[in-house]
């Protein structure tokens, strides 16, 4: 179990913390963060004689007015001689009370240096709301100092809103229940811990094969260790002891997985008793002899910038409203006619797996939609192939004859076996060749999922680059599903019709959509209207996308917007207000991975029978076969590499086994080596 530590001052002497001493207040520190905001004060022994933690809620000037009426309330304001503020939303509050900024980095290395000057190093994890810090630090001249240091970016992996939006889509009290469930695990899972929305994903999964709740919590507690580590610790030794900081270091279930995940004995990790104020502590330390002038008149100035709108109130960033899309709406016609007019007639089986959709499709010889069907994965790639082939199979079944069939998508290669598809193919090759076949001049795609978004820019008919999001959903549809939710509103029926309205939409940038969230709280907290919110987040998504997936690559002057995120118009008005170009939403926009796959397979047919005198006999199953086939599913563990990948094993009667769930092609590669 790690160490629960108290406050300590110089070296060899040991200094509890009370808030029962007032003799010569000398030094107040506040930090303020993206979630809460800490205020701490010093004596002139450097005993602590007030400390006030408080979450923000969007309302950071108006927390810490709070916080200091509580203050002086009890310790009168002259006797301050010096005080400073650190923290990620402490500038504005500096600014504001005429206080000293110090940088979050050496508040944070000052206050645990003070916390423990008998150690020679140390590794110190902070963590809070929005932020993670990895600070190391090493004794000079008998002075522990900052050595080195990594910070997050612009993603809530390894931060304290991870969890906090994990536990409200359980149910579960993040201060109270968390911690103590994640200690009653005894089989935590393998869950992502790069992004909130993935990680929802793998507890929809795990609530689907009735896991309990306690394992889920353990497995999110290790995926947030394991995120820090892989990202802020990457090729950095942690040395010990190791100090944890912050919010988060009062979940018990966290503190676990940091000693699991850095392998760290009884003793090695320790969370200090203050250690939500070590920050705070850091910039009371920095402060300069006379700052402690500006704390009289601290209050004052405090209330005046809230009346005068100074705090944020009026300061809402806006943007142009979003103009209608230039083109037309997709028609997306279905040829289901041509299923009685021409019976017996071949036509070509496309199906795309993805992690959020399953995608099902029919199309003849002409490039002619015969059926189509759209249905949600849900964690059971096999499932839904089956459902979906259950589907069609009632429209095409005994009116065409399947000549070819192929898979894409990321459950392209467990779906080929299973089917008996022809080919497999990736999903930008199939993206492309849908794309091309509704729009032949079409020179970039925009392809947006629900998890997934891809950039593909073609020449002629080719693909000639591309890109896809990495391990970040802000630029899919699932970014805009959860704030859609999280503002009350339906994304099918009300989000772009809101948007429309809207004539100041809220500039919310490019971030986690964590971030965004607490974005949203701020901005509905200042008055924001729902409808330029809904505006924003079109804006957002759009931003997101551009920014992290397009980038620096070319954008051409016929782009096709594809995904089920095209539906949105919002969205689609989005692109282009923001690149200036018309952009196309092409026929079955959502199945053009589909599409293409079954286009690819004709050509795949087509080639084979020019070379063997017009012969050619299709594996695919059959819509019948394939809706009644029994096949069983079993799990284990991966162990060649640290990701630890839970495989899922599945036998099909008179078959090879088939297996899907690792992040690699480690058993794809086997498969088809062995074939």
């Amino acid at each position: 179990m790690c160490n629960m530590e108290i406050l300590r001052g110089r070296r060899g002497e040991r200094v509890q913390s009370s808030e029962a001493v007032s003799k010569q207040i000398r030094v107040l520190g506040i930090d303020i963060g993206s979630v809460s905001s800490d205020v701490i004060v010093l004596d002139e022994r450097g005993h602590v004689a007030f400390r006030d933690y408080r979450r923000t809620r969007g309302r950071p000037v108006e927390t810490l007015t709070e916080q200091l009426s509580r203050l002086f309330e009890r310790h009168p304001a002259r006797q301050f001689e010096r005080m400073a503020v650190t923290g990620s939303s402490g500038r504005l509050a500096a600014e504001i009370i005429g206080a000293a900024f110090i940088n979050e980095v050496r508040a944070q290395a000052l206050g645990v240096s003070h916390l423990y000057p008998e150690f020679s190093q140390a590794t110190v994890i902070e963590m809070g709301g929005q932020d993670s810090k990895l600070i190391f630090l090493e004794s000079r001249n008998d002075v522990l100092e900052l050595k080195d240091f990594a910070l997050n970016s612009v993603c809530a992996a390894g931060t304290g809103s991870f969890l906090d939006q994990q536990a409200e889509r359980l149910g579960v009290s993040i201060e109270d229940e968390f911690g103590q469930l994640a200690l009653q695990s005894t089989a935590p899972p393998q869950m992502a811990g790069r992004c909130s929305v993935f990680a929802k994903s793998d507890m929809i999964h795990l609530q689907q094969v009735a896991t309990p709740v306690c394992d889920i919590v353990a497995g999110l507690c290790l995926a947030l260790a394991r995120s820090l580590k892989n990202n802020l610790g990457c090729g950095r030794e942690f040395v010990k002891p190791v100090i944890f900081t912050g919010g988060v270091a009062a979940n018990a279930g966290v503190v676990r997985a940091f000693e699991q995940v850095l392998g760290l004995e009884d003793g090695e990790l320790i969370v200090p008793a203050l250690h939500f104020y070590t920050g705070a502590l850091g910039a009371a330390l920095a402060a300069e002899e006379g700052s402690g002038r500006a704390v009289k008149t601290a209050m004052k100035n405090l209330q005046d910038s809230l009346k005068g709108g100074r705090a944020g109130h009026q300061r809402i960033p806006r943007r142009a409203p979003l103009a209608a899309p230039v083109l037309p709406p997709p028609e997306s016609r279905v040829y289901a006619e041509r299923l009685e007019a021409h019976p017996g007639g071949e036509a070509y089986l496309g199906v795309d797996v993805g992690s959020i959709s399953t995608n099902v499709a029919v199309v003849d010889s002409d490039k002619r939609v015969l059926a189509k069907e759209y249905l949600m994965t849900a964690g059971r790639p096999l499932e839904a192939v089956r459902e979906g082939l259950r589907r069609v199979g009632r429209q095409v079944a005994g009116k065409v004859r399947i000549a070819g069939a192929a898979t894409t998508g990321s459950g392209r290669y467990l779906t080929g076996d299973f089917i008996g598809a022809d080919v497999v193919i990736n999903e930008i090759t199939a993206q492309a060749a849908g794309a091309v076949a509704v729009c032949p001049e079409v020179d970039t795609i925009f392809e947006i999922g629900g998890q997934d978004s891809k950039y593909i820019r073609l020449e002629n008919g080719v693909v000639v680059d591309f890109e896809m999001n990495h391990a970040c959903a802000a630029g899919t549809g699932s970014f805009l599903e959860e704030q859609a939710q999280r503002l009350g509103i339906s994304i099918k029926d009300e989000f772009a019709a809101l948007a429309a309205r809207s004539q100041t939409p809220v500039r919310l940038g490019e971030r986690c959509t964590v971030f965004i969230e607490s974005d949203l709280l701020g901005y509905q907290q200042r008055g924001a209207k729902t409808e330029d919110l809904v505006a924003g987040l079109a804006y957002s998504i759009v931003a997101n996308y551009l920014n992290r997936v397009v980038g620096r690559r070319k954008i051409g002057q016929t782009i096709c917007f594809q995904g089920g995120t095209a539906f949105n118009r919002a969205v689609w008005a989005a692109f282009e207000t923001v690149t200036g170009k018309p952009i196309r939403v092409p026929d079955h926009h959502e199945m053009t991975g589909a599409i293409g796959a079954a286009l690819i397979a004709a050509e795949h047919v087509r080639k084979i029978r020019r070379g063997n005198g017009d012969r050619y006999q299709t594996q695919f199953r059959g819509f019948e076969n394939l809706t009644q086939v029994q096949y069983t599913v079993e799990t284990f563990t991966c162990e060649h590499c640290p990701n630890a990948c839970e495989i899922k094993k599945v036998q099909i009667e008179g078959a090879e086994p088939l297996y899907y769930g690792s992040r690699c092609d480690r058993y794809n590669v086997r498969r088809e080596k062995a074939g």
